[in-house]
């Protein structure tokens, strides 16, 4: 998996308000983005049932600024983790938690 297709692929779902989360690497880039964007405490430590259960609880309490993180909201609520978790996972999860530009296909990002 090419991490940054992951992130392209949540920020053009969440701008144009189409489709659903494809899987846990997309799953993880908005769990951090949900760390980001609304001070959430997940850990990419969590194995994906773990984490969509503590993203889940948080919902109903979340005040989205836009439409992009109302969006985000809704992918996230109607998503069904699958058990896979490795490596390149995390690092989204890191990716969307430090997001330096939110919400735009092209980045300064380098990983690590």
């Amino acid at each position: 998996m090419v991490p940054s297709i992951a992130r392209q692929s949540v920020i053009f779902k969440c701008t144009r308000q189409q489709s659903v989360l494809l899987g846990n690497y997309e799953f993880y880039y908005v769990a951090g983005l949900m760390n980001r964007c609304f001070g959430l405490s997940a850990r990419e430590e969590m194995p994906p049932l773990e984490m969509f259960s503590y993203l889940s609880g948080q919902l109903e309490n979340l005040q989205p600024k836009d439409e992009n993180e109302k969006y985000m909201i809704k992918i996230l609520s109607n998503y069904d983790p699958l058990e896979d978790y490795d490596d390149q996972m995390k690092e989204l999860f890191r990716w969307g938690e430090k997001e330096q530009d939110l919400w735009k296909v092209q980045t300064n990002y380098t990983g690590g």
